[in-house]
């Protein structure tokens, strides 16, 4: 790389992505596109902190195969797996000071939605996230932002997809074709494997 070359601004969308949908996958091609980020790197979280649903987790590398499928197709988008090789649970303060480790030349952004914005001082070291990498805000169902200004924070405008992985799943399991809510390829995965359908 040369002293030339601009560093290149990653916006981290993490998830337990179980399974990835096409509202993850717009929501990251939108970033990618409509803000200042470089790149979007769908970052795949082995488990949340602040979510009890790891016994609705299928295994890391299933979700993984799903999001690698999903993120060929969207130029801008990436897939990063940094979290499955961390002590968990993992926090995103420890993410992204690993990210900034590992990739020098590149800076990081958080990105979250609107619903966790509302609870983002429960995060891990929340206030070093905004000073030193900076977070993205967007729109969630049900949980609407104002347009101010805050240091370290920026509220993007992007489309709301009121679609989740629950819904996704619950689908399946009632044996309902969920093609046309995941990103090509996913849906073939899911059927081929077995996955969230009853057992």
């Amino acid at each position: 790389m040369t002293t030339e070359e601009k560093t290149l601004t990653i916006g981290i969308l993490g998830g337990s992505f179980n399974p990835v949908h096409i509202g993850h996958l717009m929501l990251a091609s939108y970033l990618s596109q409509f803000t200042s980020l470089d790149e979007v790197w769908l970052t795949l979280s082995p488990l949340n902190p602040l979510k009890a649903e790891a016994s609705e987790l299928i295994p890391d590398m299933s979700r993984l195969r799903m999001l690698s499928i999903a993120g060929k197709q969207a130029p801008g988008v990436g897939v990063c797996d940094i979290e499955l090789s961390m002590p968990r649970p993992s926090f995103t303060i420890n993410t992204l000071d690993l990210l900034r480790r590992r990739y020098p030349r590149r800076r990081f952004k958080l990105i979250i939605g609107s619903d966790n914005w509302r609870i983002f001082d429960k995060w891990r070291d929340y206030e070093r996230i905004l000073s030193e990498y900076g977070v993205i805000v967007y729109p969630r169902p049900g949980y609407p932002i104002e347009n101010r200004y805050e240091d370290g924070v920026d509220f993007v405008n992007a489309p709301v997809f009121n679609i989740s992985s629950t819904f996704i799943r619950n689908a399946i399991a009632r044996g309902k074709d969920m093609n046309l809510f995941l990103p090509s390829g996913v849906y073939d995965y899911i059927i081929e494997n077995k996955l969230y359908q009853q057992s």
